[in-house]
């Protein structure tokens, strides 16, 4: 049996916590998940993190250098987009020194090291991400969905994997607080096949989470679960495994008009507008509360699964120009913040895509306050995908439903 140092098992001492979310001792601050940043003049540590607004703190970051302990002084800096929210997505960072130039691992304190060298009050550290830049790529496209919680859309969930595949997805990375006992055999299948990723998210247990977006609206101290810091771990996450990343829900799919995938669409796009952008894609709402029953579109197998049938919905609301939403597709090597609808800060601007182009095809509620702004016309293009996603879903709930 193969023995390793204390310092591999226990790096300096600590034990490791890989999973999110890391509470620091005696502060309101809740640690993501770190990374090397090496995009900066002097590299950085890059932890992300959820910090009570209205508190200020000092930090420092307590290294990991090959068993032995190094505190540096950090920088912290909070979000804009906190919705109103008590608490806020931000990035504590700190400047890799000359006798650390490569920790393993990190945690954040309010204080430095002990004259004695020993640590104040840790007890966890995080391994630390990105350790190595890379060229060349395992993903094309990785789907960033956040966050995920009392999930029981079954039937979407299939057809959003599927529609994923179709469009040129290899990853989906999913921020799951929890789900129906039935939803979790779905992810079980995708996460043995290898095509998802979940990343536990447990936020919830340590602040008063909001189910909504506006804090004039919905309770709470954290905007909707924390998912402006779960999209910014992605973002962080799959830097050097993806040439993009698609930040969108389960309910929106990008669709392009007069290509097939994405991999068609992008060199156009960086062709038309740049390759060192992010791509805006106009949302277009389809109600879920009008419905077309074409028989074509309708399995029976299909009946009896719990949620929405995306193919059913095929009458969207009129857009004004450029006032809708937007969800993005980037070349995730371009972004130093994201947030929900579009970049904070990135190497360069995004671009709004002409949406005769490629679009945004989101299902959802809409009010009957807003269904009397918009004209209705009816957009099928969601079903010329209908000929590969109808089998393939189908052959997904038999596998792992065992419905035929």
């Amino acid at each position: 049996m193969l023995t390793y140092p204390n310092w591999i098992q226990k790096p300096c001492g600590v034990r490791v916590q890989h999973d999110p979310i890391l509470k620091i001792s005696n502060l309101e601050t809740y640690l993501v998940s770190s990374y090397i940043e090496h995009r900066r003049k002097i590299k950085e540590i890059h932890t992300i993190a959820i910090v009570l607004r209205n508190k200020s703190t000092g930090y420092h970051c307590l290294l990991c250098c090959k068993g032995k302990n190094v505190s540096i002084p950090a920088k912290y800096s909070i979000h804009s987009d906190h919705f109103g929210f008590k608490y806020g997505t931000a990035e504590i960072t700190c400047q890799l020194p000359k006798i650390c130039p490569k920790p393993t691992h990190v945690s954040i304190t309010s204080r430095s090291l002990k004259k004695d060298g020993s640590l104040q009050n840790i007890h966890t550290f995080q391994p630390i991400g990105n350790q190595q830049t890379q060229r060349e790529f395992p993903y094309e496209f990785t789907v960033c969905i956040s966050t995920m919680f009392d999930y029981g859309n079954v039937l979407m969930l299939v057809q959003a994997m599927e529609m994923f595949k179709i469009l040129g997805a290899q990853k989906v990375a999913i921020y799951k607080t929890s789900c129906h006992p039935v939803t979790q055999k779905v992810l079980d299948y995708y996460v043995d096949q290898t095509f998802v990723e979940i990343i536990p998210w447990h936020i919830a247990s340590y602040i008063n989470v909001s189910r909504g977006w506006n804090s004039s609206v919905s309770s709470g101290d954290l905007h909707y679960f924390g998912q402006t810091a779960a999209l910014n771990d992605c973002v962080y996450r799959y830097m050097y495994q993806s040439r993009y990343i698609v930040m969108v829900d389960l309910d929106e799919f990008i669709l392009p008009l007069n290509l097939n995938n994405w991999s068609e669409l992008l060199p156009i796009l960086e062709k038309k507008y740049s390759q060192n952008v992010g791509f805006e894609f106009e949302s277009f709402f389809f109600p879920t509360s009008i419905t077309d029953l074409t028989p074509d579109y309708l399995p029976n197998s299909w009946k009896n699964v719990m949620g929405v049938n995306i193919l059913e919905h095929v009458y969207r609301l009129v857009n004004y120009p450029k006032a809708n939403p937007f969800k993005v597709i980037v070349n995730p090597r371009l972004v130093f913040r994201t947030t929900v609808h579009g970049l904070l800060r990135s190497v360069n601007n995004s671009i709004r895509v002409d949406s005769n182009i490629a679009h945004l095809y989101h299902i959802r509620n809409v009010s009957s306050e807003i269904m009397l702004k918009y004209f209705i016309e009816q957009d099928t293009r969601l079903r010329d995908y209908a000929d590969s996603l109808i089998p393939a879903v189908s052959k997904v709930l038999q596998q792992v439903l065992d419905i035929i």
